[in-house]
């Protein structure tokens, strides 16, 4: 075989590899409460808010809140970042981080709320 079809199979074979090992790091999983609290590395949690009673300090970027899963569990979590505008809405909530300690690490918080259509619906459905 010729040397240059050699080394491109190498450097194709290489760069596959680099793909591969670099898209799987960067996936992160959704995992249970429990699991969340094993885990040592980044991953992903979602459930509702367990309560209103957040802390919430808009002007030091600080929220810190406690999430409820589908089994009933509570799992602290804080937040340090811009706070969703619609945090108060909030239908389910997903947080992006890692367990610490005591609480979960959120690095990113991802907020689902109703939908302004869904509401309208709801209303004209109420009016027939």
């Amino acid at each position: 075989m010729n040397v240059k079809i050699m080394l491109a199979l190498v450097l194709l074979i290489a760069a596959g590899a680099i793909g591969v090992t670099s898209f799987r790091k960067t996936v992160t999983p959704y995992i249970s409460f429990a699991e969340a609290r094993r885990s040592s590395g980044m991953v992903q949690v979602n459930g509702v808010l367990a309560d209103k009673n957040y802390v919430m300090k808009p002007a030091e970027q600080f929220l810190e809140f406690r999430l409820k899963d589908s089994q009933n569990e509570i799992l602290p979590v804080r937040y340090r970042g811009v706070i969703p505008g619609n945090f108060d809405q909030a239908v389910s909530v997903v947080a992006i981080g890692r367990y610490q300690a005591d609480h979960f690490e959120a690095d990113q918080l991802l907020v689902k709320c109703p939908s302004k259509y869904q509401a309208a619906a709801e209303r004209g459905m109420k009016a027939s």
